[in-house]
């Protein structure tokens, strides 16, 4: 499990830059203030091309909440709710938790949230929440189950396929992402 890696192994390389309040399918984004509060940004970008979504936090409050409600929204869109059964409810559940965690590490260790951008292809979710933090997320180790707090990171690792950190030369901050697979 890498932290560092720009990427994981066979994605499709560094995410587009650029694209802040837009949809890669070309399809404006509702940001998380303003008329259309927490709405769905956009969808596919193509035909068999990647399901993009983003939400800009900037002003807002109760961002974890807003942030679940959100990726709910888009995996109804999405089809991934309703879940036809109980693995699908259970991975449905999965992205909700992560995207839970993800957002609330930016809360408490980054000054909270700038942006999540959550993508979905056939096989796989990515989750990425970027912030202006400088620290380096990790999970806190030797993971005591019995001790309060700290158990966000190691949540994301089990769950997810890859996580990791990436950050922009020259630009303060960083983007932490984490990639599920899709249900069967």
């Amino acid at each position: 499990m890498s932290t560092t890696r720009p990427y994981p192994p066979g994605d499709r390389g560094p995410e587009p830059s650029g694209a802040s309040g837009a949809s890669e399918g070309g399809v404006a984004a509702a940001g998380a203030s303003g008329e259309g509060a927490g709405a769905p940004s956009g969808a596919a970008a193509s035909p068999g091309g990647p399901q993009v979504r983003r939400l800009s936090f900037e002003d807002e409050s109760g961002v974890v909440p807003l942030a679940r409600d959100f990726t709910r929204q888009a995996l109804y869109a999405w089809g991934w709710l309703p879940a036809a059964s109980a693995d699908q409810r259970a991975a449905a559940e999965d992205v909700l938790l992560v995207v839970s965690e993800l957002v609330t590490n930016a809360c408490l260790h980054a000054g909270g949230p700038d942006q999540l951008r959550i993508s979905c292809d056939n096989k796989v979710i990515r989750v990425e929440v970027t912030d202006k933090g400088t620290g380096q997320p990790a999970p806190r180790n030797p993971h005591r189950a019995g001790r309060p707090g700290g158990h966000g990171m190691f949540i994301v690792q089990r769950l997810c396929l890859d996580w990791g950190v990436v950050r922009t030369p020259g630009l303060s901050g960083k983007t932490v992402w984490a990639e599920l697979g899709a249900p069967a």
